[in-house]
């Protein structure tokens, strides 16, 4: 399999030729985590059945050796069971359902909130044969994305402080998958790419603790996530009144540390304390 250790893989691209789809930003790491060159089919939203000789309607979609695999997760799983002598994307239903509740929170606590302040951009930014397309998928009825997207500098600073549990579970490791990236990294970098896709303003301040993660994702493999066509992530300008964008205090209680005994809890059950004493009517 993987003729001259390469796999094809069909694309979906914005005008800048950056990849739009976090499916696929997920699929791009997972071949590159194998150690496989990628041979990118390029093109957006219209024709991909065309493209696919009529094998999907959806991308992202990969060619090993004659062999068509469809859909991110089986694309991910074939590459496992194809190549296990090559490093290990996923390797155990725990890793599994892991990454699958991170990629779930993080689309439901910040992607969905992150939509309706990019929906202009993500017009704008797809190729001129995809706009009407983009237009009629993402518009709802009785508003235009413009609307949509008015006042985004108002909303964009509350989405920041919803980021914290990724932040917490980042503190005492290099990477979700521990000591090395695995799937569950590249499944939450996508988001991560396809908002420097797509929104042409930063969404998280220069001083996130997530950039150190984020940087050392972008930079994996050559640096595939540095496409010329990103937009930056970090810059978010906070006004006066904006919440604090990220937490800048210890994680405490049995996130933070194991207890093995006093010593060891005796300076955190001080500071609780004092808070319950502060936070107590006289």
């Amino acid at each position: 399999m993987a003729k001259d250790n390469r796999i094809t893989l069909y694309d979906l691209q914005l005008r800048t030729g950056a990849t739009i789809s976090p499916f696929v930003w997920a699929t791009k790491y997972a071949i590159a985590h194998k150690g496989f060159e990628i041979d990118i089919v390029p093109g957006g939203f219209t024709g991909i059945v065309e493209r696919t000789g009529g094998r999907s309607e959806r991308l992202p979609v990969i060619v090993d050796d004659g062999k068509w695999v469809l859909d991110s997760w089986l694309i991910a799983e074939y590459l496992d069971e194809t190549h296990p002598d090559r490093p290990i994307l996923i390797g155990s239903r725990q890793v599994e359902v892991a990454t699958k509740f991170i990629e779930t929170w993080l689309w439901t606590t910040v992607l969905r909130e992150w939509m309706p302040n990019i929906v202009q951009d993500y017009r704008d930014m797809s190729l001129d044969v995809d706009r009407d397309y983009v237009t009629r998928t993402r518009t709802p009825p009785g508003k235009t994305l413009e609307e949509i997207q008015a006042g985004r500098e108002d909303r964009l600073p509350l989405i920041p402080p919803k980021l914290e549990l990724l932040r917490t579970s980042l503190r005492e490791t290099p990477w979700l998958g521990g000591e090395a990236p695995n799937y569950t990294d590249y499944r939450a970098l996508a988001v991560f790419l396809f908002m420097a896709a797509v929104a042409t303003t930063p969404v998280l301040t220069e001083d996130d603790p997530l950039r150190d993660w984020i940087d050392r994702g972008f930079d994996l493999h050559g640096g595939l996530g540095r496409h010329p066509g990103l937009h930056p992530l970090f810059g978010l300008k906070l006004r006066e009144g904006d919440p604090e964008p990220f937490s800048k205090a210890p994680a405490a209680g049995g996130l933070a540390k194991r207890n093995t005994g006093p010593a060891s809890t005796h300076e955190e059950t001080e500071r609780l304390q004092a808070r319950m004493r502060e936070a107590t009517p006289a």
